[in-house]
């Protein structure tokens, strides 16, 4: 087992605190862990008799969310920490070894970025450097990076370098004190199941340390470990160039950007794409563009909350004259972007908007190249079914295809993969979550490549004496108005969140669902949780079956969609409405009204936040066109 890394209380090892499973999992933390950090944080609860703490970090283990594992930094089994990464690692190559005869000849990837919390001598780059060690303590091949990237290197990585999965210990936007560990299977997507429950299953099966899993430095003198960093970042910024159209128009633009990398790891890597689109790197935020685990000047490391984080960013834009602003979040897989269209005034783009403004731009690219559009019915868009529903919109109207998945970009990935083996080409696909997929080198958003992609766009345009803002109204103009709003609620209760989804399966006290929400009435439910669809002749739904997330759909008579669900990494219940109104036809001020109105009910008679001491969240605007 190696040594513990500091003298063990013997009281430890025969705990009586009433609880068998409790002094089972104490024990076995205090004679499995060698981090000095995270042992003493145990040692200290148990002196203390904090039993319920102890029950909490030890007596449940992390299960696979829609991005991986994902928990708090610190001691015990159900978060993230250097014996949960051994645990989690070992588990994986288990369960590798029996999927790959050729494991070893494959080998893993392994990247990283820069969080980190003193407390449990706990960072990214340990962790991955363990993580490291445990396969390579198997005569696994080890591709491990040398420093900080951005998330999408890996998957990309994984389908460059041929290996049999990847991984990558971040927390990608959560609060600084959470860290995280997302797999990629060989196809350069994240896993689904099977595989996520399987190597669930292996990691119970390997939960002892094996002896060599904690030399940290064992990738320094490994011969079977090397570094994909210069190979992945040429090849990665070589391949970019397959999304970049108007290199000439680049290079003569008088458009300034300003880009912040939110204490992260986006600075170097997105100065480098605008270099190779042909672009002046952008002017990057001084404050923002080094790492720093603290996130010392945002209130959230999530770029996805709009102007009161990006006010570093907009106040540099405008003592620089820029009119666009992109930002990237921690791990670079996410963009915010902003755009001024006034002087003084700020166009902060939903995830939503800015996904029409690429759909429009990758399609009205293609179909350049294409005039005799042969190729047509092989094109495609995806997005979530969470998200907006202007791509399908843009696709009846065009002609291309159009599919929806379950939110996460697992399942964007994963589907991908599968219309591409079939000759087919997915030109762009994205969440509501500032989540965007431009071509198809990385099958994961990526916030680098989609950064350079929207400047661009916005560069395009400004040669037609347009903003991205006249052009969004532009796009609604044509294909119909949709507006959404989008928001959440906190509960870190888990029965009330069951309670009140099992309450809308049984509601009014009848095995039924509702059958209105305030004055609106509803037409169809789609409940994955359970796999019913009241739209669909079976009754059952076409989406997967998604049992350990809770996610209802309903549609309503006015044409309106409106899903509650769960997050995978937080905890919160999310809430997502759309109205769409055809071509021509729509009046703005009266259909913000009634999607106000909608949302207010949905919130309020189906969360009940008074009755179930929900936090509310100060609801993001509906999205603007102006």
């Amino acid at each position: 087992m190696g040594e513990y890394g500091g003298d063990l209380n013997a009281n430890l090892l025969c705990p009586d605190t009433g609880d068998p499973q409790l002094d089972k999992a104490v024990v076995q933390w205090m004679t499995w862990d060698q981090n000095p950090q995270t042992r003493a944080q145990i040692e200290s609860l148990a002196r203390e008799g904090k039993r319920q703490e102890l029950r909490e970090r030890l007596c449940s283990r992390m299960t696979f969310g829609t991005a991986g594992l994902r928990a708090p930094m610190g001691a015990g089994f159900a978060l993230i920490n250097d014996l949960t990464v051994i645990q989690s690692t070992q588990g994986m190559h288990r369960y590798l070894e029996k999927s790959f005869p050729d494991l070893r000849r494959r080998g893993v990837v392994i990247g990283y970025d820069t969080r980190g919390q003193e407390a449990s001598n706990c960072r990214s780059e340990r962790l991955a450097r363990l993580a490291a060690a445990v396969l390579l303590s198997r005569n696994v091949p080890v591709f491990l990076f040398s420093t900080y990237v951005p998330t999408p290197f890996v998957p990309y990585a994984v389908r460059k370098l041929g290996t049999a999965a990847g991984v990558m210990v971040t927390a990608s936007h959560n609060p600084k004190e959470d860290n995280g560990y997302k797999v990629y299977w060989k196809n350069g997507a994240q896993i689904a199941s099977p595989h996520d429950k399987e190597i669930l299953k292996c990691i119970e099966e390997s939960l002892e340390p094996w002896s060599d899993s904690w030399k940290e430095n064992l990738a320094d003198s490994s011969d079977l470990r090397s570094d994909p960093l210069e190979k992945i970042c040429r090849s990665y910024m070589e391949d970019l160039k397959l999304v970049c159209f108007h290199r000439e128009l680049n290079t003569k633009t008088p458009l300034k950007f300003v880009h912040t990398a939110f204490h992260g790891v986006g600075h170097e890597y997105v100065q480098q794409a605008f270099r190779v689109f042909g672009f002046l790197p952008p002017l990057p935020v001084p404050e923002q563009k080094d790492p720093d685990p603290e996130f010392s000047t945002v209130r959230s490391p999530n770029p996805e909350e709009g102007e009161s984080v990006l006010e570093l960013s907009l106040r540099l834009a405008e003592k620089e004259g820029a009119r666009v602003v992109v930002a990237t979040d921690p791990d670079a897989d996410r963009l915010a972007v902003a755009e001024q269209y006034e002087p003084g005034r700020w166009k902060v783009f939903t995830g939503n908007e800015m996904a029409a403004l690429l759909g429009w731009w990758l399609f009205w690219n293609w179909r350049e190249k294409h005039a005799d559009m042969a190729d047509l019915d092989r094109v495609y868009m995806l997005a979530t079914t969470v998200s907006s529903k202007i791509l399908r919109t843009i696709a009846r109207r065009e002609g291309f295809h159009f599919e929806e998945t379950l939110p996460g970009f697992k399942w964007i990935g994963n589907r991908v993969k599968e219309l591409m083996d079939k000759g087919n080409e997915v030109l762009f696909a994205f969440e509501e979550s500032i989540g965007f997929m431009c071509g198809t080198s990385v099958l994961d958003k990526d916030g680098v490549s989609a950064a350079v992609v929207v400047a661009e766009m916005a560069a395009y345009l400004e040669t037609r004496n347009f903003t991205m803002t006249q052009q969004l109204a532009h796009i609604y103009e044509v294909y119909g108005l949709h507006i959404s709003e989008t928001s959440y609620l906190i509960c870190h209760d888990p029965p009330t969140v069951n309670r009140i989804f099992a309450r809308l399966r049984n509601f009014g006290g009848e095995v039924r669902y509702p059958l209105s929400c305030g004055e609106h009435s509803i037409t169809h439910i789609r409940d994955v949780t359970t796999g019913y669809d009241s739209s669909q002749r079976s009754g059952k739904s076409v989406l997967p079956i998604a049992k350990n997330s809770q996610m209802v759909t309903f549609t309503f008579q006015n044409g309106s969609v409106a899903t509650l669900r769960t997050s995978g990494t937080e905890p919160k219940i999310k809430y997502y409405a759309e109205l769409c109104a055809a071509p021509g036809k729509s009046d703005l001020s009266s259909m913000r009204e009634e999607l106000r109105k909608l949302t207010a009910a949905l919130v309020e008679d189906f969360l009940e936040p008074d009755r179930n001491n929900l936090t509310r969240r100060s609801s993001r605007e509906s999205e603007k066109l102006l």
